[in-house]
């Protein structure tokens, strides 16, 4: 008979299915950063950079009708309500951003 550890897969380390092809790849095809003049360049790397978007924008929307749509179908939007409307964007786009940069920070005791 079997223990639950022979019948238990192993559980995967990668999340997202673009991260089995990132950590195959070598260390110097994609951006890591040490210092604060890299980081752009990380972020700004293409699929860190599609992938950062599409999290900002189906979080943001989740996060918008929860939180403005009643207020605009109501038609009572202010200038402050579409103001708020944008950072329900901006916000899950520059947590994703943190996320990318902990997972690419270099380290420092390997250089």
């Amino acid at each position: 008979m079997m223990s639950d550890a022979q019948r238990r897969p192993e559980p995967s380390r990668n999340f997202g299915g673009d991260d089995d092809q990132l950590s195959s790849t070598a260390p110097s095809s994609r951006p890591v950063w040490s210092t604060w003049r890299e980081i752009p360049k990380v972020c700004l790397y293409p699929p860190h950079l599609m992938r950062t978007i599409s999290i900002a924008l189906i979080v943001g929307s989740v996060l918008f009708v929860i939180n403005q749509l009643d207020v605009v179908l109501r038609g009572d939007a202010t200038t402050v309500v579409w103001l708020k409307s944008a950072l329900t964007y901006v916000v899950p786009f520059v947590v994703s951003n943190l996320g990318v940069l902990v997972a690419t920070r270099a380290d420092k005791s390997s250089g």
